[in-house]
């Protein structure tokens, strides 16, 4: 089976499982894959197909289907015109609320904009008239990753056209599909398509809510709960109470509040990461439960990839969080006032999690701590010095990583505030500024020298303007720090003068500015703290307007830290306690 064909297999697959029952086709040469499928679908009897010969009538008759049914009903087009002319039927759906599908069947996208014929550009065709909206590009080969990408984004497709946890939300939406030569299917070929969800189940169910509201999540033992951004703190406490009562364990991102309770993982990432790895087998789960958006750390993600692990999702957005299309369940925000039963053996199972990561503290603490000053070992001075109505607001790249990897569980649980929509740098210096203001809360931000130099604009704050109390604890190594310690950072990438050169270039980006000059030219008090207790001691002061406290730490050590880092985190978890369970 060709890629092409697969692809379309695969789609109207997963659109039968996901309950449609009815389809309308307009015929064409680019569609002729999800044609032969459909076809297919329709005599083996698993769905009803409509073939009509005008994409305008297609698209109402699918959705005066749509509508008489109350079920999602993909209209099918070639390329060029022809999705045009769904136009009107799309704008009805979009006033309307109809859960009108359009499956438009397109060209590769080498050959957009080259003047090929019949290619446009598809997506956003619709503009606003649509709830969501994908793009597949047309696939070389055929593989289970490939096929759990295109199950997962007829999922999300129809969760958006029929609303997911709001029925009332729901619309029109545009799955757009590109295809290569050949589009006939190959006749001597016998090789199935990639298989979805045992049982005929959909590969993402979309929980809606019960008629009396959220429906719990089923009882499980050997469950682990990642926790993740948030929309609101609330949320975040409301999932920590969550879990205790389910008796599961936390690997929480520091967002919301800072996580603390009997549940949650102290050094959570560096357990997960051994776990991930195959060094700890006691600790396997059955099922990764995410709640809320994971944006840190590929070890939690891992987790959810390890073989016959279920995933599920509880999420307070419209849409769901899942890069690696592995999440079979998602369900709304409300899920969480209602815990399930606990299991009889969930203290032991979540012991054994938290004191893996108990037996990292000390350890944790030394390799930070001693020496000149670490990013985690200053985020963790910043922690020590908050009092419980304080605020946090974190930076991105590596003080909110710094942060996880320092936390022990002993820590207030003061609310963070933290730009993760998309995790860039810029703005932070305002957005502290704007979250100090509004709060009126001690305000305390944990950023970096680069975030400090993308906003230093913030600084400027006009002499009538309101003026916050604010500290902003700038961890200055000189560039880029993060990209030390992804790939990019891999000793054997700078093995020589030359590539050493282009990586410090390129990725390490030094800057050389001298940030007391920056902060006096905006009349912001600065102070330097070259150690961990010159850092306790600039923030035992209150700050009287904005202040900048910069800690100087070495580029060169972040990768040897957390390499130093993730390797204990091995040892605690592969060397369980000898301590009896109670």
């Amino acid at each position: 089976m060709h890629p092409s064909t697969a692809l379309a297999t695969v789609l109207v697959d997963e659109l039968v499982r996901a309950g449609v029952r009815d389809a309308v086709l307009a015929p064409g040469s680019r569609s002729a894959p999800l044609a032969y499928a459909l076809q297919a679908a329709d005599r083996a009897g698993r769905l009803r197909l409509h073939v009509r010969v005008d994409e305008r009538s297609a698209g109402f008759l699918a959705l005066g289907l749509a509508r008489g049914s109350g079920r999602p009903v993909p209209v099918v087009t070639t390329s060029g015109t022809a999705v045009a002319n769904l136009h009107p039927a799309v704008l009805e759906a979009h006033h309307s609320g109809i859960p009108l599908v359009v499956l438009s069947a397109d060209r590769p996208a080498e050959l957009r904009g080259t003047g090929a014929n019949q290619t446009t550009v598809q997506p956003g065709i619709f503009a606003g008239a649509v709830r969501w909206e994908g793009d597949l590009p047309a696939p070389e080969s055929v593989s289970d990753a490939a096929a759990a990408h295109w199950r997962s984004s007829v999922c999300r497709a129809l969760g958006a056209a029929t609303g997911g946890a709001d029925p009332c939300a729901g619309g029109p939406v545009q799955l757009n599909v590109a295809f290569r030569d050949p589009l006939a299917p190959d006749l001597r070929s016998d090789v199935a398509a990639p298989q979805g969800r045992p049982g005929g189940a959909p590969w993402t169910v979309v929980a809606p809510p019960a008629p009396a509201g959220a429906e719990p999540v089923a009882a499980g033992e050997r469950t682990v709960v990642l926790l993740g951004d948030l929309p609101d703190p609330e949320h975040t406490r409301r999932a920590l109470r969550w879990a205790d009562a389910a008796g599961w364990p936390v690997l929480a991102e520091p967002f919301g509040v800072l996580p603390s309770g009997p549940g949650v993982v102290p050094h959570g990432v560096l357990v997960a990461g051994r776990v991930a790895s195959g060094g700890a087998d006691e600790l396997l789960p059955d099922r990764v439960l995410t709640v809320g958006r994971l944006t840190l750390f590929r070890e939690l993600g891992a987790l959810g990839r390890l073989p016959g692990v279920a995933v599920e999702h509880v999420t307070g957005r419209p849409t769901w969080t899942d890069p690696a299309h592995v999440v079979s369940r998602v369900h709304p925000l409300g899920t969480l006032e209602l815990p399930p039963a606990r299991h009889p053996s969930a203290q032991e199972w979540t012991r054994a999690w938290v004191e893996a990561g108990q037996r990292l503290s000390a350890t944790v603490r030394e390799a930070i701590s001693t020496g000149p000053v670490t990013g985690p070992g200053a985020a963790r001075v910043v922690v020590g010095s908050l009092g419980a109505d304080d605020l946090l607001v974190l930076g991105s790249s590596n003080p909110p990583r710094d942060l996880a990897l320092a936390l022990d569980g002993t820590q207030q649980a003061v609310r963070v505030i933290a730009n993760r929509g998309l995790a860039g740098i810029d703005g932070m210096v305002s957005t502290a500024v704007g979250a100090a203001l509004a709060t009126g809360a001690p305000t305390t931000a944990l950023i970096g020298d680069l975030t400090l130099l993308h906003d230093a604009g913030g600084l400027v704050i006009g002499p009538g303007e309101p003026r916050p109390d604010l500290t902003i604890v700038v961890v200055n190594d000189d560039g880029g720090g993060i990209f030390s310690t992804l790939e990019y950072g891999d000793p054997a990438r700078s093995g020589t003068p030359e590539t050493a050169a282009a990586t410090e270039r390129v990725f390490g980006t030094p800057h050389g500015t001298d940030l007391a000059a920056l902060c006096a030219a905006h009349g912001v008090a600065h102070r330097r703290a070259d150690s961990a207790d010159a850092l306790r001691e600039a923030l035992g002061e209150p700050p009287d307007g904005i202040r900048v406290v910069e800690v100087p730490v070495d580029r060169a050590g972040h990768r040897r830290l957390r390499d130093a880092l993730a390797s204990l985190g091995g040892d605690a978890a592969s060397h369980p306690s000898s301590e009896q369970p109670m």
